[in-house]
């Protein structure tokens, strides 16, 4: 398992192959106290703030544990190895989907970047990366 990520601007654009997670997912904020930040294990994110713990939730899981979230997104993520020192893909990726009126909350991990998207908009996400991908 390689650590080196791709740096090149035009060559993660190219080779980002973006695909939509079949699931809805939520964005929950608890406090840490909070007997649900058990679920941080089966979270597909989580990020600790001031004002509490936000994970990222299958929708399913946030329902049975009866937590107040966000609208329902889903999850695009572009399949390619990322630096994380790599300049510009998140502005270009931005772009593109600010370009067609589509909002984006980005989760940058190790290896990749995932792009959380109002699920209405999903389908429309996923091809307006692919001709960025394409140009």
């Amino acid at each position: 398992m390689g650590t080196d990520g791709i740096t090149d601007l035009s060559r993660l654009l190219a080779e980002m192959r973006p695909t939509l997670d079949p699931d809805a997912f939520v964005f929950c904020c608890i406090a840490p106290d909070n007997p649900a930040a058990s679920l941080a294990a089966s979270a597909q994110g989580m990020f600790r703030e001031e004002e509490g713990l936000t994970l990222i939730l299958r929708k399913p899981v946030a329902d049975r544990a009866g937590l107040a979230h966000g609208p329902v997104m889903r999850m695009i993520t572009l399949n390619v190895h990322s630096a994380l020192e790599a300049v510009g893909l998140t502005a270009a990726v931005a772009t593109a989907l600010t370009q067609a009126n589509i909002s984006a909350n980005v989760v940058a991990a190790y290896y990749h970047d995932h792009l959380f998207i109002p699920g209405a908009d999903a389908n429309r996400a996923l091809q307006v990366l692919r001709q960025l991908a394409k140009a």
